[in-house]
């Protein structure tokens, strides 16, 4: 059986398992609660993973893959159904293209929500933590400038898109990021309704990422 290093508050972590879900892959892995943060190191992750970073996912034959794109891309070869990476061509350039925009949302988010939440107070940067909101802002306003072209599709774009929108909500509420993006808003509140995106919702309560 598949062995995937998870955690129920990773957004990475998180597509994995939306993926496993659309792809109905979810009873072949086993997932290996994992708790870790940049200061926490995991020895039995390090192990799998020598960056130290979830997920990680450890196939039938040993190989450890990492991080979630090429997790993801991995997964979705073990299946026959509908496919979210496409074929070679226009539609899987657009796919990845979302795929790197929602992951650059994610990044920004993460590292400004470890500024505010492990950085201690007195080394506060706010000049860093400015420019992590300006990146998830610009980012937000490409996929508004996508938001019309989303509905029906669900590929590795628009779980990414999902998944990043819902770190938003989870970890930067008072940032109201619908606020003047309806059309994005409206395609978000749509695809959270997929039973793969309410069976991974974040808990409310969790430490850190």
């Amino acid at each position: 059986m598949l062995k995937l290093h998870s955690s129920a508050t990773s957004p990475y972590v998180r597509k994995v398992r939306v993926l496993l879900l659309e792809a109905g892959l979810d009873t072949s892995v086993e997932q290996i609660p994992t708790a870790v943060t940049p200061t926490s190191p995991n020895t039995d992750l390090n192990a799998d993973n020598p960056i130290g970073k979830v997920p990680a996912l450890l196939t039938e034959d040993g190989m450890a893959l990492y991080d979630s794109p090429v997790i993801c891309e991995y997964l979705d070869s073990l299946h026959d159904g509908a496919k979210m990476f496409p074929p070679p061509g226009p539609d899987r350039w657009l796919a990845l293209r979302r795929q790197a925009l929602g992951d650059g949302l994610l990044d920004a988010a993460i590292l400004g929500r470890y500024e505010t939440s492990l950085r201690p107070a007195e080394q506060f940067w706010p000049d860093w933590m400015a420019a992590q909101k300006l990146k998830i802002e610009r980012s937000l306003d490409a996929m508004t400038d996508e938001a019309g072209e989303l509905d029906g599709v669900v590929d590795i774009g628009t779980i990414t898109f999902a998944c990043a929108l819902g770190y938003l909500d989870f970890r930067y509420n008072d940032m109201q990021w619908c606020d003047g993006r309806p059309a994005l808003a409206a395609w978000y509140e749509a695809f959270s309704q997929r039973p793969s995106m309410q069976a991974t919702e974040a808990p409310e309560a969790d430490p850190l990422k």
